[in-house]
């Protein structure tokens, strides 16, 4: 459809003030959590069931996230943030 905006075009929009950051939608919780107002637990919650969240689960071995104590690693791949569940895991990369 014409009228539909990219998913770069809602970003800017949200950047720039134009578009309320929205929990139900993906471009909205990114925002959120990259302007920690949203962990990515709370994000992959909102999320739902569609491939468990991908933001609840560590990119390298699978392991849930959840409230860890030992807290979320976060590293940009591809221009993407992924969360690993140590840092181990981390300097692995995505499987």
């Amino acid at each position: 459809m014409a009228d539909e905006k990219t998913k770069d075009e809602q970003r800017q929009d949200i950047a720039d003030g134009t578009q309320d950051e929205e929990v139900y939608t993906e471009e909205g919780r990114e925002a959120m959590v990259d302007d920690d107002e949203l962990t990515p637990a709370e994000a992959g919650f909102m999320e739902g069931a569609e491939g468990r969240g991908q933001d609840t689960s560590c990119a390298h071995c699978g392991k849930l996230l959840g409230d860890r104590e030992e807290g979320v690693h976060e590293r940009k791949v591809d221009g993407k943030n992924l969360f690993f569940c140590s840092e181990e895991c981390a300097e692995k990369g995505k499987r």
